[in-house]
């Protein structure tokens, strides 16, 4: 069982950036690999960026490719989403989550459906 909670959330203007954090419980943290994804009003719920169990494997949307960077810090029990460049479109609640994997590196789920624990979400509002 894990539980997430997000923060680092906020209103950014255009250009600017921000750091999500996805704070896990439990002492199996390392076993999950960890998705990033998000929501706009009125919109479906879309795959941002996932990293490996091991931290070696990363998989970004094209849409946030060379913009943001997800990392993971397993002593700290925390996966981050750095985002620079932000723009309008970016606007959404961003959610973390969490899937078991046996494997360390290598493998990706962009499917929500694959994910098995969510955090509550963080606003992210970039103003033009």
């Amino acid at each position: 069982q894990v539980q997430l909670v997000e923060s680092g959330g906020g209103l950014v203007q255009a250009g600017g950036s921000l750091r999500l954090s996805c704070a896990a419980s439990g002492r199996t943290f390392s076993r999950y690999l960890v998705g990033w994804f998000r929501q706009a009003p009125g919109k479906e719920r879309e795959f941002v960026a996932c990293i490996s169990r091991n931290g070696d494997s990363t998989y970004y949307a094209d849409s946030v490719k060379g913009r943001f960077t997800i990392s993971r810090d397993d002593a700290q029990n925390t996966v981050y989403l750095q985002m620079n460049s932000l723009k309008p479109e970016d606007t959404a609640v961003y959610y973390c989550a969490a899937r078991y994997t046996r494997e360390y590196s290598g493998s990706y789920y962009r499917n929500r459906n694959e994910y098995d624990y969510w955090g509550q979400g963080t606003q992210v509002t970039v103003s033009s």
